[in-house]
């Protein structure tokens, strides 16, 4: 019989068999995890749990919040704030950073997270996830700043997401690959089920919303096209279609067999560089990509080179199958 990996054996191995994470990375991310958890059961729940629906306030951004959105957000912060493993936490939900309470011990980590990816998609069933990001916080100061969060991708020390779904999955990157966890409902825990995670270099799906295409830039729209005309054009090649509006399930299936995801600037707010949020969504979601072999840039640079100015940053993402997203970039390149 095939031994069963629980993810705390896992990442007890990445500690001391490997010598990967410190002790208090292990345990923070196992906190993360059962927080994970207990979302996928209020998610699961649906309108028996009373959790669907909008609720009655907005967040930082000005969008009207879904009730799972805040539900999902106290869950990460109830269950982080007194392990001793954190010393401040960052979420798209809030305005500013959250600061562990002095009646708990401070740790050396920072964590960040999109609490519920894809709201648009939880009344109608429709797969969602948590997205999460852990770094170092810098030394040199006492206290936490908003500016200790304002470190490039590369210096993450995990990153993952979690997506609800038909099944319940934890995808995590410590710096060594990519592996997949699902949650084992009749033992309570996620269990390995894929290591060393690998995106072919070539693909024949791109993800993106098409009802835009009239406010993109020139080097997008030709790549759509290019795409869209299929073996009879440039690219010799019939390519399939998906956007589910829920970066989560989108960069999972691209994960699972490949693909390229585009979110690009567009005309409608010229002066704002994306949509995504560079520091809850796309420096995470960048690196297991590439920690699977794929590659992501913001149509110019390398996603994870860039330097945050703010916490609440946006930015342009086209990630994926390498070769996709280096062809994407290249057209950039060329107006």
């Amino acid at each position: 019989m095939a031994k069963t990996i629980s993810l705390t054996r896992y990442l007890v191995e990445q500690q001391r068999v490997d010598g990967l994470i410190p002790s208090q990375l292990r345990l923070l991310l196992e906190v993360v995890a059962r927080a994970c958890k207990s979302i996928s059961h209020a998610v699961n729940k649906g309108a028996l749990g009373g959790v669907l629906g909008t609720a009655t306030s907005e967040n930082v951004q000005g969008e009207i919040q879904k009730k799972l959105d805040i539900i999902a957000n106290e869950v990460l912060i109830e269950a982080n704030e007194w392990g001793g493993h954190l010393a401040a936490m960052a979420s798209e939900e809030m305005d500013s950073i959250y600061v562990v309470p002095n009646r708990y011990p401070q740790g050396e980590y920072l964590l960040l997270f999109d609490p519920l990816d894809g709201s648009s998609n939880i009344d109608v069933n429709v797969s969602i996830g948590t997205i999460f990001s852990v770094l170092k916080k810098p030394e040199g100061h006492p206290g936490v700043m908003t500016e200790d969060f304002l470190q490039a991708g590369t210096k993450q020390v995990a990153a993952g997401y979690c997506i609800y779904g038909p099944q319940t999955t934890l995808v995590l990157t410590v710096g060594d690959g990519v592996a997949m966890f699902t949650l084992d409902r009749e033992q309570g825990s996620f269990v390995l089920v894929e290591e060393n995670v690998r995106i072919p270099e070539d693909t024949k799906e791109f993800a993106i919303n098409m009802s835009n295409m009239r406010h993109w830039d020139a080097p997008v729209k030709r790549y759509i096209d290019e795409c869209l005309a299929g073996t009879e054009g440039p690219r010799g090649k019939d390519f399939n279609m998906r956007w589910i509006a829920s970066m989560v399930a989108d960069v999972h299936r691209i994960l699972t067999r490949g693909g390229v995801f585009l979110y690009p600037w567009d005309k409608r707010e010229p002066n704002k560089p994306g949509k995504l949020r560079l520091m809850y969504e796309a420096n995470p979601m960048s690196w297991l990509v590439e920690q699977a072999g794929g590659a992501a840039t913001n149509g110019k640079q390398r996603i994870l080179d860039i330097e945050p100015t703010q916490l609440h940053e946006r930015v342009s993402v086209v990630l994926g199958s390498k070769n996709e997203v280096e062809r994407v970039t290249r057209y950039h390149s060329d107006i």
